[in-house]
């Protein structure tokens, strides 16, 4: 039933028909506040508020308290998001899936209704993350990759055609389609929503705008088009798909003017590098960032959502670009419905929403201006994307990391080595520096033509003046959507890059999430025998350790024109400003050096064929025929029934988190008593470090449970096809081949051993982590991890969390928390706790063999102080206090249940 809060219920004309909206501009007069003052991304927040009213979970405080959104207030309130939809990707949709399974499972248990356990919002899940570069520089790269994926993924495909039959609302868009963001950006978004209210014959049609979480961190690509919509852990998804608002602390809004426009010979990638290095700097985490000006206005829509799409690159929850002119012309060229866009342009006008702000029209909490003129070709690496270089300094900065400390960022090599050139047993000679993987991936930069077009444009000339890249450098093309396949070859574009090994390889997101597949037997054994530092570049937006590549230490980001000349060079330790790329040929046939400014096109060069990338006739009949009869996935066969059946698998198993499950939740635990250190890290540990990804060595817990349960190695398939399975992902959490406990000592040279091992105390003995948590728990005996600055930076990995939580592990002590990681923590169970400035492990002196109390949570109230009681081997005793990092009511409700999963359950089964 439609309610009429403040007399907001308005009728609009949308174009086709008279529709009902909730106003903001009445919302304003009934409440008597200029809310126009508000940044759009707060009154876009506050629409779905004021719409979801129900006097229970969404209330009148909480719509005027964010009707009355300050600049520079403290942040304590909550926001009660209803979003309208939830978007997945494979890696996380299948465990998310896997969750609600169970849950269906419990509810026949107690004698209720499987159907209880329903999405009530849409849900589409994209397969975009399965796919692996096995194959390369040919022209069937795509055929056999694809023909694997499904060999190797058929069991996940059969328990997703199950959930397709199962849940009403639950939709796949298949493998070989594209990339989850660029789909979204391309087709899933539409606009403006509109709901009919059967029971209200008065109010039957209600328009709301569009508004999603998705479970990968880079859903923020879909900000560019006015979107509000983050990335949140599947943990909160599966909240949000049944029902549950999406809390979230009222956000700072940080404005963000852009002047000027870019220099020829600028792109799209360089500019969100610089942006990226600017706002880690700015400390924008858990902010919202919107961007307005003259500049923002000027730039097309693939280029705000390639800035969009990095903000948790630069920390944001959302980095915002409001609805205009450049927006509906998107809509156009990608083939909306033109009832759609005539929809999408009257309700935001209806919303005095339309248009991008200029300077001095909006409120923001404080304002950062750059002048495009000003950015600069850069890459960032080699280890974090907000580490930008520019292009004249990246063999330079290369040469200093090489022989500099880890704890520089470097990789303390001795210097003498850096030129010493090795050869493997196939005869090709290496050296630290070399590039091995040169990959145009990611949603980041597939989505955006103009770079797309640029890597094309260099590639043709590139060609047409003899250059080539080395056959054993991986090169490989993996665009995010099959439009992109389109426009490349409607250009004439697309042989000149293959003709440089940048052949079809996939449809999907691949090198940048550690999906490009191995190196050579003999590649690999050098970079090991010899200890070569290596390199990729890639155009992502990911480069932590050991994510791109186990055995490559050194990663870049850049833009697809700036991958394709880097793999013609061959390595990082040419100046391409300087320096020739390779030698080539001139008109007249003579031989001489071909530098990157001989071969780089122009702005005029790439505008005239935007033209051709950006054809609505292409996109609509592209995603017009997802799927064609006789296809692989038209083949798969997923069983029926709306209660899964759970067959014996080692990629899909019954999940554990609703053991034992009752209605009334136990007891909390009011302290943590005699815990133990299972981990203590330094700075900057992501997700890609805690959470399973890539490789699964055969070595490791994992692949020693694999092997036990009869699998071959050469089908342990990835980390992330298997997170529908928590035998293999808790095994596999902290096991990151670089990732650093300081537990261990160091070496004699100062280095530290890498890996996922640890000191079981009081024993003193080595063991893995898994194997450590195994016998704590074995003994009763809590354990603690402890970690430094931006802890659980990277992806929205659920499993770091469950993880975590599987392991034992009762509490994470960190200097500061990623937003998703901290909340991800929460709804497992995990207590997050901070410590206070200036006080970290390495300033308390822990060794590792210490014992810990934990104290004062008794009655949890959100970021209150608790005691850290620290007993050291020789006896003393130390109390630290600490910020308890649960944030908010909602999260001590879910703490209290046991996590946010059980706590929606209960919830259910109990109306």
């Amino acid at each position: 039933m439609a309610h009429s809060l403040y007399n907001t219920l308005k009728e609009f004309d949308s174009g086709t028909q008279i529709g009902q909206f909730y106003s903001l501009p009445q919302l304003g007069q009934a409440l008597n506040l200029k809310l126009e003052r508000l940044p759009v991304s707060i009154r876009l927040v506050l629409e779905s508020v004021l719409r979801n009213y129900d006097d229970r979970k969404i209330t009148r405080t909480h719509i005027e308290q964010l009707a009355n959104w300050q600049p520079k207030a403290t942040r304590t309130e909550e926001i009660p998001l209803v979003v309208a939809r939830v978007v997945l990707q494979d890696f996380t949709g299948v465990p998310l899936l896997a969750d609600i399974a169970a849950m269906r499972d419990v509810a026949r248990h107690m004698g209720r209704d499987p159907k209880l356990i329903e999405p009530l919002v849409p849900v589409d899940l994209v397969v975009d993350h399965s796919v692996q570069i096995d194959y390369f520089r040919r022209k069937d790269a795509l055929d056999l990759n694809m023909k694997l994926e499904f060999q190797r993924n058929q069991e996940r495909y059969q328990f997703m055609k199950w959930g397709m039959q199962a849940f009403d609302t639950f939709h796949v868009v298949p493998p070989g389609v594209g990339i989850v963001h660029q789909v979204n950006l391309e087709y899933l978004a539409r606009g403006v929503h509109h709901q009919k209210i059967q029971t209200d014959a008065e109010h039957n049609v209600i328009y709301y705008p569009d508004t999603l979480v998705g479970t990968d961190s880079h859903t923020t690509m879909i900000n560019g088009i006015g979107v509000v919509g983050w990335g949140v852990g599947g943990i909160e998804a599966e909240a949000a798909m049944l029902g549950q608002p999406v809390y979230f602390l009222t956000p700072d809004v940080i404005g963000f003017e852009l002047k000027g426009q870019l220099r020829e010979g600028v792109t799209a990638t360089d500019l969100v590098l610089t942006v990226t290095e600017l706002l880690r700097k700015e400390k924008v985490v858990g902010k919202f960032v919107e961007f307005f000006g003259t500049g923002a206005a000027s730039i097309a829509v693939p280029d705000r959502a390639t800035l969009s799409n990095m903000a948790p690159e630069y920390g944001a929850t959302m980095g915002f670009f409001p609805v205009d002119d450049k927006t509906i012309e998107y809509f156009e060229n990608t083939g909306r419905t033109q009832e759609e866009i005539q929809a999408l342009c009257n309700y935001f006008k209806a919303q005095h929403l339309y248009g991008m702000p200029q300077a001095g029209e909006i409120d923001y909490t404080r304002v950062i201006t750059l002048d495009l003129a000003t950015v600069s070709p850069s890459l960032a690496g080699p280890k974090r994307p907000q580490d930008r270089i520019e292009l004249n300094q990246v063999k330079q900065t290369f040469t200093d990391l090489f022989s500099k400390s880890v704890s520089e960022n470097g990789f303390s090599k001795d210097k003498n080595a850096l030129e010493q050139v090795y050869m493997n047993r196939d005869g090709i000679k290496i050296s630290n520096g070399d590039i091995l993987i040169a990959a145009i991936t990611s949603c980041t930069n597939t989505s955006n033509p103009s770079v797309l077009l640029a890597a094309g444009l260099l590639a043709k000339k590139a060609v047409e003046m003899g250059l080539s890249v080395a056959p054993h450098i991986k090169t490989s093309l993996a665009p995010g959507s099959r439009v992109v396949t389109e426009y490349l070859t409607a250009t004439g574009l697309l042989p000149y890059l293959e003709k440089l090994g940048f052949t079809l390889a996939a449809y999907g997101c691949t090198t940048c999430i550690g999906n490009a597949g191995d190196l050579t037997p003999a590649l690999n054994e050098a970079i090991l025998e010899n200890d070569i530092v290596a390199a990729a570049v890639l155009s992502g937006n990911r480069n932590f350790e050991a994510r791109i590549h186990p055995n490559l230490r050194a990663n870049f980001l850049t833009s697809p024109p700036l991958v394709v000349a880097y793999a013609i060079a061959g390595t990082i330790m040419r100046d391409l400003i300087t320096e020739p790329l390779g030698q080539g040929t001139d008109k007249d046939g003579k031989v001489r050096d071909v530098y990157l400014k001989d071969i780089w096109p122009t702005n005029d060069e790439i505008h005239q064929l935007l033209k051709v990338a950006l054809n609505a006739e292409v996109f609509r009949k592209n995603y017009a025929q997802l799927t064609q009869e006789g296809d692989l996935w038209s083949k798969i066969e997923g069983t029926e029934g709306q209660v899964y059946n759970w067959p014996k698998s080692t990629y899909i198993a019954q999940p554990p988190f609703f053991t034992d499950f009752k209605m009334q939740p136990a007891a909390h635990q009011s302290s943590v008593k005699n815990a133990r250190a299972l981990g203590i890290f330094g700075d900057s540990v992501t997700t890609d470090h805690i959470s399973p990804a890539g490789a699964i060595k055969e070595t490791s817990p994992a692949g020693l449970w694999l092997q036990k349960n009869g699998v071959l190695k050469a089908d342990f398939n990835s980390y992330g096809s298997r997170r529908g399975n928590h035998e293999i992902m808790m095994r596999g959490t902290f096991a990151n081949i670089r990732i650093k406990n300081l537990m261990i000592p160091p070496q004699a040279d100062g280095t530290r051993v890498e890996g996922g091992i640890t000191l079981h105390q009081p024993s003193g003995e080595l063991l893995s982590i898994y194997d450590a948590a195994m016998r704590y728990l074995e003994e009763d005996v809590p354990t603690i991890i402890f970690g430094g600055e931006e802890y659980g930076t990277g992806s929205s990995r659920d499993w770091a969390a469950k993880g975590t939580q599987l392991l034992g592990v009762k509490a994470v002590i960190a200097c500061s928390f990623e937003r998703i990681h901290r909340s991800n923590l929460v709804g497992m169970g995990v207590l997050p706790l901070q410590f206070m400035p200036g006080i970290n492990a390495q300033t308390l002196g822990l060794q590792g063999d210490e014992s810990f109390d934990l104290e004062g949570f008794a009655h949890i109230k959100p970021q209150q102080q608790v005691t850290l009681t620290i007993r050291r081997a020789n006896g003393a005793v130390q109390h630290v206090p600490l910020l308890l990092r649960i944030d908010t009511p909602i999260e001590v409700d879910y703490y209290q249940h046991g996590g946010i999963l059980p706590f929606v359950l209960r919830s259910l089964l109990a109306a």
